[in-house]
């Protein structure tokens, strides 16, 4: 596995990882990998929940409306 390093931290801000660490039974580096993990767990399932939820709204709106292919369209544009 790949390794982070991080320098300069505010020194309480390692001390409150340091007791949040030990509040969840944790090494520091336990902590600070769970911390990481979850971070990007939710931002990604929100990003991707956002997108879809983007997609079907116009979906709705654009319901049969006639779509043309984007590459066609880039072709036609390539042309002028």
């Amino acid at each position: 596995m790949a390794q982070v390093l991080i320098r300069d931290l505010d020194p309480e801000v390692i001390e409150a990882l340091k007791r949040r660490a030990k509040e969840h039974n944790r090494s520091l580096q336990g902590e600070l990998k769970t911390i990481l993990e979850q971070a990007v767990r939710n931002s990604s399932h929100r990003n991707i929940d956002a997108f879809l939820a983007q997609v079907r709204e116009i979906r709705k709106q654009t319901e049969g409306t006639p779509q043309t292919d984007a590459a066609q369209l880039v072709r036609e544009d390539r042309k002028r």
